[in-house]
Parts: structure tokens; C-alpha cells; sequence
């Protein structure tokens, strides 16, 4: 009798960890024929149905419709006894109880326990792909390599930190220096190698050099994330910030155009050639990206992301955390939900709930209704 074998949610997009459960076919305990279809996956560029590589039984089907399914994830077994059950992990990645864990972290048992006798912040370890114990030792060795690259200070009221270096780092990099108004201190990346280089400017260490900076009377910090495909990225850089005691600064290219009766929020960032309209309220950490439109008495709430290009009429409403694609069109008084994902190009012409994929390039509400 051949082994049971693991489906797993796949990567359907590279900047897009995360798809969407948008049908589920299957029941556990289901027999299922090979490349009979298991369910479809929805990101904002595509959507794929995820098909059996073998026939047997449904085992551990813990998924279900609307779901967030990351790429790696476990979706099922596939095993030919009907009975067989997959050995228990790490009690499952639930915390125990009265532990106080930060939003998104799974982490194993065992790899918790070693966090708390290092002294590991649990904040700073990432949020999203499963915690284990050999990358809670690669944070401890990070953290011993990065005592060294910190700049003990003191930093004058401008000093500043970008945290993130990659595109988005180094198009914020690019911002403040054209504005001239800030010292740019060094880069966080949990992904750089300390002492490495962006854009001439040095890769201090990773997030766990947070609290020293702050101790070391460091105070502004700019969040460098953009979160494309994983918003919740980008909010657990500014709760880590927030935690240690740093400022957002609001961020505003100098070609780009804020109308005088606008509010902006801290930690927003307005790009080149952008536009914000008469009375438009731009919420905690949202982006306005390059030559993105957002016209009179719009409402876009916190750590939303307008791609560029986004053309937003007069009062929209974006709810908090949803990505607007690039060259996205979206009506007048339109109402898009929090969490969205809208992909490239399409044209939003009624209220999209909360947690909906819109797909590039289509029509909301699917069939082209009127505006």
C-alpha cells in the first residue's frame, strides 16, 4: 500500500504568498480519482484549481470556503486507508494558554520554548510561515551578529531608519532624499545580510536591533514593507515599530499634489505624481502610490495600499488593509470592504465586500453591471 501523501496550497504568484479559497469541492473522507479537482485558488492575478496527484481518501481537510490559504500550507492527505490519521504537530501551533502572541506568529512548541529561555522578542520573528526551532537559532545568531553592526548614536531629531530594502525601501530611500528633511541612519531587513548595501546606505541587522536603536535614543522610523500580497507584513512592521517606541513620519514626494482640506494620517506615504483630493481622509500607513488618483472626499483607511496608476473617483471608500492594483478604475461613492484585493486593471463599478479577490483585469461585479 503506497504512502499517504500531502497536498499543499501552491505558489501561484511570486508576490503573492497567499490565495484565496474561492471553491471547495471536496469533504474529508472524500475518495477522489486522480486529477479529480480539490478546490480553486484566487489571487488577483489568477485563479487555478488545485487537482489530486493520486487517488485515495481525504484525510485532514481543516480549509474552507473564503479562507486564506498560504503558499506551503497543508491542504490535505491523500491516503488509501480511510482510517489513517497524520501524526499530531507541535499541538498544532496553538499557543498555550494565557501566552500573549503577536498577530499571525505560528510557532511550534518547542521552538516557543527556546524563544523565552533566549530572550527572542516574539515580535520579531516572522509572521505567516511556521516558526520552528532551527529559525528561532538563526535569530539568535542574527541577533549576536548584529550587536555589532548598530550605531550606538547619539542621532539628532532627523536621524531616521527605513525598515525593509527592497523595491519599496528603495523607492523611500529615493523620497527622502529628494526631500532633504531626514538623516537616513541604516536599514532593518531580517532577510539582508548585516553590513551588505541598498542604495549606499548600510544593512544595520535585522528587527531584533530594534530595541537597542531605541534605547540608543533613535526615535523615527519609516516602514519600507509595502506589503503587496501579504498585508500583514507590512502592519507587523508598524505594531514592532509602535512597540519600541517609533515614529512614522508622513511622507510626501515633492511632485506629488495633497489638496490643502486633505488629512493625512502618520506613516502615510505619497509617491511621485500622486494626487489626493479636496477633503479626502488618508488613513494610519496607508500608500499612495506613483501617479495614483484619489479624488475628492475619499476615505481610505489604514495600511491600504493604491497601486500606481489607481484612478479612484470622488468619495470612495477603501477599507483597511485592501490592496487597489495598478490601473485600477473604481466609480463614484463606490464602497471597497477591508481586506481586498483588487488585481491590475480592473474596474470596480459597485461595493465590493470586505475579503473579496477581484481578479486583473475584470469587471465588478462579474458580468459588467452599469455603472
Amino acid at each position: 500500500m503506497p504512502d499517504p501523501v500531502q497536498v499543499v496550497i501552491p505558489l501561484l504568484n511570486p508576490n503573492e504568498p497567499e490565495a484565496t479559497l474561492a471553491a471547495l469541492h471536496v469533504v474529508e473522507g472524500q475518495w477522489v480519482s486522480r486529477g479529480q479537482e480539490l478546490c480553486l485558488l484566487e489571487t488577483t492575478k489568477s485563479s487555478v484549481e488545485l487537482t489530486a496527484e493520486r487517488e485515495g481518501h481525504v484525510i485532514g481537510l481543516r480549509a474552507k470556503l473564503g479562507d486564506r490559504l498560504r503558499a506551503g500550507e497543508m491542504f490535505c492527505w491523500l491516503a488509501d486507508d480511510a482510517t489513517w490519521q497524520p501524526l499530531q504537530e507541535a499541538a498544532d501551533y496553538v499557543a498555550p494558554e494565557g501566552t500573549s502572541m503577536p498577530g499571525g506568529l505560528r510557532i511550534t512548541a518547542p521552538a516557543l520554548e527556546l524563544a523565552r529561555q533566549s530572550g527572542i522578542p516574539l515580535a520579531s520573528l516572522p509572521a505567516g510561515p511556521l516558526v520552528t526551532e532551527s529559525l528561532v537559532r538563526q535569530a539568535i545568531a542574527n541577533a549576536g551578529r548584529q550587536g555589532a553592526e548598530a550605531p550606538a548614536g547619539p542621532f539628532s531629531p532627523r536621524a531616521i531608519l527605513v525598515y525593509g530594502g527592497g523595491g519599496h525601501g528603495k523607492s523611500l530611500i529615493d523620497l527622502m532624499r529628494t526631500l532633504g528633511t531626514f538623516d537616513l541612519v541604516g536599514i532593518l531587513d531580517d532577510n539582508l545580510a548585516p553590513g551588505t548595501e541598498v542604495m549606499g546606505l548600510r544593512v544595520l541587522g535585522g528587527g531584533g536591533l530594534l530595541g537597542h536603536l531605541a534605547g540608543a535614543g533613535l526615535r523615527l522610523a519609516v516602514n519600507a514593507v509595502g506589503g503587496v500580497g501579504d498585508i500583514m507584513s507590512r502592519i507587523a512592521v508598524f505594531r514592532r515599530l509602535l512597540q519600541a517606541g517609533f515614529g512614522s513620519p508622513t511622507l510626501v514626494h515633492p511632485t506629488a499634489f495633497v489638496e490643502s482640506s486633505a488629512r493625512l494620517a502618520e506613516g502615510v506615504q505619497v509617491f511621485p505624481h500622486a494626487y489626493v483630493g479636496s477633503e479626502s481622509d488618508i488613513g494610519f500607513g496607508a500608500i499612495i502610490n506613483t501617479a495614483a488618483v484619489v479624488s475628492h472626499d475619499c476615505h481610505i483607511e489604514g495600511y491600504a495600499n493604491i497601486a500606481p496608476g489607481a484612478l479612484l473617483a470622488g468619495a470612495v471608500r477603501i477599507g483597511e488593509g485592501t490592496l487597489i492594483g495598478m490601473g485600477v478604475t473604481v466609480n463614484l461613492s463606490v464602497t471597497i470592504g477591508a481586506g481586498c484585493r483588487v488585481g491590475n486593471s480592473a474596474v470596480i463599478k459597485q461595493d465590493v465586500p470586505a475579503g473579496t479577490v477581484v481578479r486583473a483585469g475584470s469587471i465588478w461585479p462579474r458580468g459588467g453591471a452599469s455603472p
